[in-house]
């Protein structure tokens, strides 16, 4: 499939930001977006990357009654050279099809999402940040486009991706956050869709963010659906404890994201000789380990954030605070290392990191 390309209008060009350090996650995008569309009998039909717009949807969208969506988030990186990087840009996209395969939609080459993404990142390479912590967003997503009521999977599909300029995730930047951990709402149970990239994932976690941001926190920490005991992600990262000198991390269940990043620290541990555990760890192991200072480090990972750690966290009513609630040791340096790899400025000993062909 030859990917068709309709430039945007020069005279329609959106602004881009003036200033790289003030931009807000998710606000700003850029002028083109790739779109493809798939029919049950025909396959993926009509790449194009066209000028960024609303899409139109019939009132029946399959995806606006029963939930069939799936996403990804990844960033493109600029080095001082001026090239342009991806950073394991093939498992967001293996990521991607295994979502697509829980919910009962189509699967896409990776290879062909390579091509994709990357003759869309052509077109639009003027939107990638200069600045060492500024990135463009790169958001694929896939909906149920079919005009049909009745519980089914759909027999056509939409799948287009957007991209956008960021700064920090949080607020608060690398600064440590405030984590409420919730034991009255879950986020998803073991055989259901909590390790796929779905929309419905993130609307589940709503009302407890809410919920916890109303009480000064800056996100939940979800615990297991069945016992509400065994600690499993925050709403937009994965999480690890420093636990005396050992990195601890929930095992990955079916009902866990499986993070890129998260993976990215792990082997970067085990590389610098660090022990690591994947195990179920219990909501009260980790508050008894920071009371009695065996907690040195909480920290969360996620490609929005890259590392964030965590200087406070409150459950059943009762805050407490890690260590001195600052920045970790291991939280700086896994930190560094990633930004570092990302940005070309640390060697790159994995191979994580693909160059845009501009």
């Amino acid at each position: 499939m030859e990917i068709r390309i309709q430039p945007v209008d020069p005279a329609k060009r959106h602004p881009k930001p003036a200033d790289e350090t003030k931009l807000i996650f998710g606000r700003v995008f850029s002028d083109h977006m790739f779109l493809m569309d798939w029919r049950a009998g025909q396959g993926w039909q009509e790449p194009r990357i066209v000028p960024y717009h609303d899409l139109q949807l019939d009132p029946a969208a399959m995806v606006l009654h029963y939930g069939q969506g799936i996403f990804e988030g990844m960033k493109a990186y600029r080095w001082h050279d001026g090239t342009i990087r991806l950073f394991r840009p093939e498992k967001n996209w293996e990521r991607f099809n295994g979502s697509a395969r829980r919910m009962c939609m189509p699967e896409i080459d990776v290879a062909r999402q390579f091509e994709f993404v990357e003759n869309l990142l052509r077109i639009d390479q003027d939107w990638v940040p200069h600045s060492i912590g500024s990135s463009l967003y790169v958001r694929p997503t896939m909906i149920a486009s079919e005009a049909h009521l009745g519980v089914r999977p759909a027999s056509e599909y939409l799948y287009y991706v957007i991209t956008g300029p960021v700064a920090a995730y949080y607020a608060e930047g690398f600064n440590p956050v405030k984590i409420y951990v919730s034991d009255e709402f879950v986020r998803a149970v073991r055989g259901g869709v909590g390790e796929a990239k779905t929309m419905a994932n993130y609307a589940s976690s709503l009302y407890a963010a809410e919920y916890a941001k109303s009480r000064g926190f800056t996100q939940v920490l979800w615990l297991d659906a069945v016992e509400r005991r065994f600690v499993e992600e925050v709403g937009t990262m994965n999480i690890f404890f420093r636990i005396h000198d050992e990195l601890v991390t929930p095992a990955l269940s079916g009902s866990i994201l499986p993070g890129v990043t998260r993976d990215s620290v792990i082997q970067l541990a085990k590389h610098w000789g660090i022990t690591v555990q994947e195990r179920p760890i219990a909501i009260d192991e980790v508050i008894d380990a920071v009371k009695s200072g065996a907690m040195k480090e909480i920290f969360g990972t996620g490609t929005a954030a890259v590392v964030s750690p965590v200087g406070e966290i409150s459950f059943k009513e009762e805050s407490v605070r890690v260590q001195n609630g600052g920045v970790g040791e291991w939280s700086q340096k896994f930190y560094d290392e990633i930004i570092g790899i990302q940005y070309g400025e640390k060697e790159d000993k994995f191979g994580w990191v693909y160059r845009v062909k501009i």
